[in-house]
């Protein structure tokens, strides 16, 4: 990601901030609440591909938001930068699954 997407991600984190702020939610956002709705609302997310492919894909956009979302607010809440985490996280996973041995295969790194 370059600086533009860098600052779209604190600027998304602002607005956040200001509509948990402005309700008055901080409250309810600890740690463990904020992990336990994102598997919630993932849940939520699986059950649009229950029977196959989505039909009402507003539906698929609107719980991958709210996933995001909490991702993103427990990340705050933590004082994680979403942007470098999932850089870190990305190298160490290129680690390992290297492309000469993981290129179109699903197989666990272990096992490459």
């Amino acid at each position: 990601m370059d600086r533009v997407s860098q600052d779209r991600i604190e600027s998304l984190l602002g607005e956040l901030r200001e509509f948990v702020r402005e309700r008055d939610w901080q409250q309810f956002h600890s740690p463990d609440n904020l992990a336990k709705s994102v598997s919630i609302e993932a849940g939520e997310l699986l059950e649009c591909f229950q029977w196959g492919q989505p039909e009402d894909m507003a539906a698929v956009h609107h719980e991958l938001a709210d996933v995001l979302t909490y991702c993103l607010l427990l990340a705050d809440q933590l004082e994680l930068d979403p942007y470098e985490i999932v850089l870190e996280k990305l190298e160490i996973t290129r680690a390992k699954y290297p492309v000469e041995l993981s290129r179109g295969r699903s197989t666990k790194h272990d096992q490459l």
